[in-house]
């Protein structure tokens, strides 16, 4: 399987500034933009429902950046699962609220 990559979007993508749309981020943009250009899956990652996604959907649009899916699994683990599950799978996670388990080998 491809490197499948599950991007959260308020204060990993965009300044968070929950309900409006912050500020891009763009170093995070920009590597997203690279790592699909080198066949990565990309999936936004988020909370956001209805309005308030198509407005981040959009915004990401705007700045060069759309997705291969959104809230849902890449179709090779949707056949394999038979469902698509609520939980998304990834081969990484970026988020601004990550936390360090202590098994990535940095100092957390």
């Amino acid at each position: 399987m491809k490197k499948v990559i599950a991007i959260d979007f308020d204060g990993t993508l965009f300044e968070n500034k929950w309900p409006e749309i912050g500020m891009p981020i763009a170093p995070n943009i920009n590597r997203a933009k690279n790592e699909k250009a080198n066949g990565a899956v990309l999936i936004l990652w988020t909370c956001r429902e209805g309005e308030k996604l198509a407005e981040a959907l959009a915004a990401c649009k705007a700045v060069g950046l759309e997705f291969d899916y959104v809230n849902e699994n890449v179709d090779e683990l949707k056949e394999k699962f038979g469902t698509d599950p609520r939980k998304i799978a990834a081969t990484e996670y970026w988020d601004d609220k990550n936390v360090c388990m202590g098994h990535c080998g940095k100092e957390c």
